[in-house]
């Protein structure tokens, strides 16, 4: 992310965003209600107010302002379109009053107006701007026979795979078991060689096919070798990614990654629940209650709950009595469990009924 101007006074930030990962940082920022500015295209009609056929119109480019009605994030497709009323545009092209949907897209300017920029949305671009300078890191979860990879991404983690190998259940060491053995690292290394600038490889598994792999990677492909560490699992496939986010590892390796800090955020209020209930609340009402008598020290915040005006107003009632907001991504297995109670929990400074 790359914020090119910024008025405080008039509440303008004109942005730039860069990866998907600032799209889906967006998709929560920009809320009903905002203007949104962006380069878009449409096609003429005519004069009859037919629309022209595709293969004799003609497509214009020009700068768009829509009063934001939704929001949606494509995950899967990358696609960040906003929806809303047109305030401002060519008049001759688009009427004044009408809906259009803009897509937002990766490296293309767009501008954002609020009526007021809290807190939190100016934290999280700070956060996707930070973020952007960083590297990715990779979980690849390694059995005999199987691997999967986990992305990690700042909205959760990004399956890829099973990678599978031709490997018989025999451990007897002859010529073409180690044969089928190398063509399975060799469909692992060619997997882990799509994602670019990795700063990181968590190698990670039951048993020694970690272990084997790793060694095999020191051999042959030193350079990766040297950006992975290996770590313990006790289960495969996408379970055994999820052991290693909770042990904490991609956190010590990647310290301000968003997922890792999140899942252990979560996992903090899921225990305190059960050893020290009176020092958390978790649920819509119960958190309001205790934000309004000034208890919050630390709120979670599931993203989704972010457009709704009575969480925002939450959001500032806590900000204000400078306790600590954490927004907490729903694309993730911690956002999950946090949806679970309610979407929202707080740590206290002190007890309430």
């Amino acid at each position: 992310m790359k914020i090119t101007y910024e008025d405080t006074k008039k509440n303008i930030i004109e942005l730039i965003p860069e990866t998907l990962d600032d799209l889906w940082h967006l998709s929560h920022i920009i809320k009903k209600g905002d203007l949104v500015s962006a380069v878009t295209t449409r096609r003429i009609q005519d004069k009859s107010g037919e629309r022209i056929r595709s293969d004799r119109g003609i497509k214009k480019t020009f700068r768009l302002t829509v009063r934001v009605e939704s929001v949606k994030f494509h995950k899967y497709t990358g696609r960040l379109r906003v929806t809303g009323v047109i305030e401002k545009g060519p008049e001759d092209i688009v009427p004044l009053g009408s809906y259009h949907t803009l897509e937002v897209k990766l490296n293309k300017k767009i501008c954002i107006k609020k009526e007021e920029w809290p807190k939190w949305a100016i934290d999280r671009l700070k956060d996707a701007i930070n973020a952007s300078k960083e590297l990715n890191a990779i979980i690849l979860l390694i059995e005999e026979n199987s691997a999967e990879l986990g992305l990690l991404r700042q909205y959760g983690i990004e399956y890829y795979g099973p990678i599978t190998g031709n490997i018989s259940g025999k451990r007897i060491k002859d010529k073409t078991r180690d044969k089928k053995i190398i063509e399975f690292y060799e469909k692992i290394i060619s997997s882990l060689k799509k994602f670019k600038d990795v700063g990181t490889i968590i190698i990670a598994g039951p048993g020694f096919a970690k272990d084997d792999f790793y060694a095999y990677l020191k051999d042959k492909y030193p350079k990766i070798s040297k950006i992975s560490i290996v770590e313990s699992a006790g289960s495969g496939g996408r379970t055994g990614i999820q052991e290693v986010l909770r042990k904490g590892t991609v956190e010590k390796v990647l310290e301000k990654h968003r997922v890792a800090r999140e899942t252990r955020e979560v996992n903090k209020i899921l225990e305190k629940i059960t050893k020290s209930p009176s020092l958390v609340v978790y649920g819509k009402d119960h958190v309001i209650e205790a934000a309004n008598l000034g208890a919050i020290k630390k709120l979670l915040v599931l993203d989704t709950l972010l457009h709704d005006e009575k969480i925002e107003s939450l959001v500032k009632e806590v900000e204000k009595m400078r306790g600590e907001v954490i927004v907490i991504s729903s694309e993730h297995e911690s956002g999950k469990q946090l949806k679970s109670i309610g979407g929202l929990a707080a740590h206290l400074r002190f007890k309430v009924k």
